[in-house]
């Protein structure tokens, strides 16, 4: 029998391919291909802390004065009004009116955005008004500036034209509503509105406000002093003595 040579540097019992771990055979000289290494991910929390980072370092939008007056004085008056808002929420709810106590209106605000106007379904004492303070307080109406208007009732202007009216937003009361009752032909309500748009400031904001609350102040302590004084037709004139035969 021919015995196998041995071949030089090779122990007796060896063969000549190595047994890998995963039990299969390799010649000698050739390494096993490797899998590309992946990159290792982040933690969660690595990544939503460096998002938090790139938020609280992007400088904020600094509030205007419209709307600082808008925030504080809004805030200030609907925790005023909420106690009687509720009252008359709770009679028109015992009323059970068809339509439920809120109104709904499709109304558009600053640059076109459309929005929901809510309000109490009444006149009395201007509760409807103040029931849209939540929208003062939200940003989708602003203290003073121009009526709220349906997006089917702006009014139609010319190619070009500014339009005005998406660069403010809608108030509660305004130069045109507290001009209403006048009579004179430059107090027209548009044109009042534009005026407003153009040239709106913080003291013509509060020059507003104080005809709003002084107008419906003096009509409510006129009517007062009308019911406390005697109506001249309504005395007896007519002597102690007189009688109609004579």
């Amino acid at each position: 029998m021919q015995m196998q040579r041995q071949r030089p540097g090779q122990r007796s019992g060896q063969r000549s391919g190595k047994w890998q771990r995963s039990g299969q055979w390799r010649r000698p000289g050739r390494r096993p291909a490797r899998h590309p290494r992946q990159p290792s991910r982040p933690p969660r929390t690595a990544s939503t802390l460096a998002a938090l980072r790139a938020l609280t370092s992007a400088p904020l939008p600094r509030p205007t004065a419209k709307r600082t007056l808008d925030l504080l004085l809004g805030s200030a008056l609907l925790l005023l009004a909420a106690p009687v808002l509720a009252a008359a929420a709770l009679t028109l709810a015992a009323q059970r009116h068809p339509g439920g106590v809120l109104t709904r209106s499709p109304s558009t605000g600053l640059a076109g955005r459309p929005f929901t106007l809510r309000s109490l379904r009444t006149k009395r004492l201007r509760l409807d008004v103040l029931s849209r303070l939540p929208h003062v307080v939200r940003g989708e109406l602003s203290l003073v500036g121009p009526e709220p208007l349906t997006p089917d009732g702006e009014p139609d202007r010319a190619a070009g034209a500014r339009h005005w009216r998406q660069e403010l937003k809608p108030g509660l009361t305004g130069l045109a509503q507290v001009r209403r009752r006048s009579t004179m032909p430059w107090d027209d309500a548009d044109l009042l509105d534009q005026h407003y748009a153009e040239h709106h400031r913080l003291a013509l904001d509060l020059a507003v406000l104080a005809e709003a609350v002084h107008g419906p102040l003096r009509a409510a302590l006129r009517g007062l002093a009308r019911r406390g004084r005697a109506d001249p037709s309504d005395t007896d004139h007519r002597p102690a003595n007189y009688s109609v035969a004579e």
